[in-house]
């Protein structure tokens, strides 16, 4: 079981995505980037590092002149800069200098604030993206993106700097809760519906086998989900047009997670995100009853929800106007035209939302 992509910029390689089973090849991957006269440092949190930092500092002290661990506390409320600077600090004092390497053990959290700490310390080093978690491997450990939460508002503060490798060890994925785990798949449905309805009937063929946490039928997912991400990130690497259609979802997905004060995971706001706006694509005639209802039916096959209880409909939509993603005083909402295929649009009314939000809010 072994996969790999390679990312292009312009047309030549910028980085490799490898699919593995363990962190047997990790070493190769390290050793490809020159470390052996540099420094590394691997940041991780506290639910993660009792399973892997062991394992992987072995791997780093193998590979290169020095290596240390930078934990923090696991969770959405460590994605500060606060947590930054306590890393930018240890990295000063263990003289780290542009060509040592920082590496994102972790989920989502992890990789977004590595990746900001490595585009911004020292004008800029170089981070690998080990990513732990199913919504990391599909979603934020792949791109470049990178970012942390500022009072309150989800990656309101971030840069674009693109990862010298990404190594995803699919081991990693049996150890989460089924919570946790299940919450990748909202990202991972998400690519289906926005480009690709072959790999949307391969998730459905193989609903089972992810219930059971399969590594084959995971292995081909990642990928085909990491295909997808790759492909749009190529086409857009600054998200300025094609990218922001991997936004499918989050508008006012985002500002469920925040008015739940992020005890929602990001996959389960997403979800429900996605019933929003393929409710809005269905009012407006570009899907079907039917199309609607599979989308509908997918979510909740693996195990995420299509409602929330416990907001106010005028609160979503005042949050959702407080986004990254507005445009000129307009909200830029992705809808689907037809099942594959999403469009941009700012012309979705507070009604639209409102009837959207109807269906979703308990």
């Amino acid at each position: 079981m072994s996969k790999l992509i390679t990312v292009h910029d312009k047309g030549m390689p910028l980085y490799d995505i490898s699919i593995e089973k363990d962190y047997s090849g990790l070493a190769s991957v390290l050793e490809k980037l020159d470390v052996s006269d540099h420094k590394i440092c691997i940041v991780t949190d506290s639910h993660v590092a009792p399973h892997y930092a062991e394992e992987v500092l072995a791997i780093a002290q193998e590979t290169a002149s020095y290596a240390m661990t930078f934990t923090f506390p696991a969770g959405e409320q460590s994605k500060t800069l606060d947590v930054v600077e306590d890393l930018y600090e240890e990295l000063i004092k263990a003289h780290f200098d542009r060509k040592d390497l920082l590496l994102a053990l972790g989920g989502g959290v992890v990789g977004d604030m590595t990746g900001y700490a490595a585009a911004t310390y020292l004008r800029g080093i170089r981070v690998v993206q080990l990513p732990t978690s199913l919504l990391a491997m599909v979603d934020s450990s792949v791109g470049g993106k990178t970012g942390v939460d500022f009072r309150g508002y989800k990656n309101m503060i971030g840069a674009f700097h693109q990862p010298s490798a990404v190594y995803m060890n699919l081991a990693t994925l049996q150890t989460l809760t089924n919570e946790q785990y299940f919450s990748g798949f909202g990202e991972i449905i998400k690519h289906g519906l926005i480009k690709d309805m072959q790999y949307f009937r391969l998730i459905e063929e193989n609903l089972t086998a992810l219930n059971e946490r399969d590594l084959e039928a995971l292995e081909s997912i990642v990928y085909g989900s990491c295909q997808i991400k790759r492909m749009v990130v190529e086409n857009d690497p600054k998200e300025k047009g094609e990218r922001a259609l991997l936004n499918f979802g989050h508008t006012l997905g985002h500002a469920i997670e925040k008015l739940m004060d992020f005890q929602m995971l990001h996959g389960e706001c997403v979800s429900v995100g996605m019933v929003t706006a393929a409710y809005v694509s269905l009012q407006r005639g570009y899907i079907t009853q039917e199309d609607y209802d599979k989308i509908k039916e997918s979510i909740q096959t693996l195990q995420l929800p299509v409602q929330v209880s416990g907001l106010q409909t005028e609160d979503v939509i005042r949050v959702s106007k407080s986004d990254k993603k507005m445009n000129a005083g307009q909200i830029r909402f992705i809808l689907l035209e037809s099942m594959g295929h999403a469009i941009m649009k700012d012309d979705v009314t507070d009604e639209e939302m409102r009837q959207a939000l109807e269906v979703v809010l308990q």
